[in-house]
């Protein structure tokens, strides 16, 4: 728990440091330069801070949740988190339209920054259970960070997940450009509001169905369905770039693509921590989650590569790119068991 409160209380601390910047900096004149600078350090600083977060809550959860409660409670979570953000996103946006920026950003983060104060409180204020064991590894970095190499190399399972969230998270590289194909396909911004509304809509409404089959069942089951589902959008879109269609059924194709792709962001926010809580071995749980999520971030840069393929060879490069790692994705899995299958 420990770690876990300087991370939430950490990461807070930078967002409202990032509102007072933002705010003073509008007060005193700041060059645009010199503003940008000191928010791209304080945002760098909270993407660190998060990061340490993560791994301690994770085992946490998985400490004081039983296993078939925990998808519910991060559909839940999730659930609520959601409407709250559609209520900040609402006030968000009246500060936007109404206020000069930076001070209209400024009163954005500082609510966030308030709203994060109040999660952070919370959640450090609940009793930590009793961990049932330690495991008897090296006190070093370095010997540890060896030790958990060993078993990416003997754990068969977890090495076969991590794989499958390589994968998974190269499924992103298409992410920014479903907004672009939209509007090259001739949607005005009114109709893209729509699909990013369809898309919000898709992850509210998909939370507790999700939280229901992780828990009813298997978390395997559904990191499996989550990754099969995937394969959709990029290949309707391939479709639709492919097909002449009237402008009413590219709409509806879209509204059907945002709103399953709000779906599975979902999804996978309820499906990929449980499945990693129930491979990882207990007495070693935050190694297994700091080492799964170093060896999985690195695909989330290629949306930039996605850029370059974008406006090189063109969009439909782009999402057959995504559509051959969610495939990736889905044989990956195929092999994988975990303790609920065995």
């Amino acid at each position: 728990m420990p770690y876990c409160a300087a991370g939430a209380l950490g990461r807070t601390a930078a967002i409202a440091l990032l509102a007072a910047v933002l705010w003073h900096g509008s007060a005193a004149d700041w060059r645009p330069v010199s503003l940008g600078a000191a928010a791209l350090a304080l945002w760098m600083l909270y993407a660190f801070v998060s990061g340490i977060v993560g791994v301690p809550c994770n085992d946490i959860v998985a400490r004081s949740v039983p296993s078939n409660r925990r998808s519910c409670l991060l559909a839940l979570r999730f659930f609520g988190g959601g409407l709250v953000a559609l209520a900040v996103a609402a006030l968000a946006g009246h500060f936007v339209r109404s206020t000069e920026f930076p001070v209209s950003y400024a009163a954005v983060f500082g609510i966030a920054a308030s709203l994060m104060l109040v999660s952070s409180v919370l959640f450090v204020s609940i009793r930590e259970p009793e961990r049932p064991g330690i495991s008897e590894g090296a006190e070093s970095f370095a010997a540890n960070f060896r030790e958990r190499r060993t078993a990416f190399r003997k754990d068969p399972r977890f090495r076969l997940f991590v794989f499958a969230q390589c994968s998974g998270n190269a499924v992103l590289i298409a992410a920014p450009f479903y907004v672009a194909a939209a509007a090259d396909m001739g949607l005005d911004l009114e109709n893209i509001a729509l699909l990013l509304g369809a898309q919000t809509s898709g992850a509210l409404a998909s939370n507790l169905l999700w939280g229901w089959r992780g828990d009813t069942r298997g978390k395997l089951p559904l990191m499996r369905l989550v990754s099969i589902l995937r394969l959709a959008p990029p290949l309707i879109l391939l479709a639709l770039l492919f097909l002449e269609m009237p402008h009413t059924q590219i709409l509806i194709a879209l509204l059907a693509v945002f709103l399953l792709l709000g779906a599975l962001a979902n999804g996978l926010t309820i499906a990929v921590p449980g499945l990693l809580m129930e491979i990882s071995p207990e007495h070693c749980r935050p190694a297994y989650s700091g080492y799964f999520n170093a060896l999985t971030a690195p695909a989330f840069v290629l949306p930039l590569l996605g850029g370059v393929v974008y406006a090189t060879i063109g969009a439909e490069a782009v999402f057959f790119l995504s559509a051959v790692f969610a495939a990736g994705q889905v044989c990956a899995l195929t092999p994988t068991r975990t303790k609920e299958t065995l």
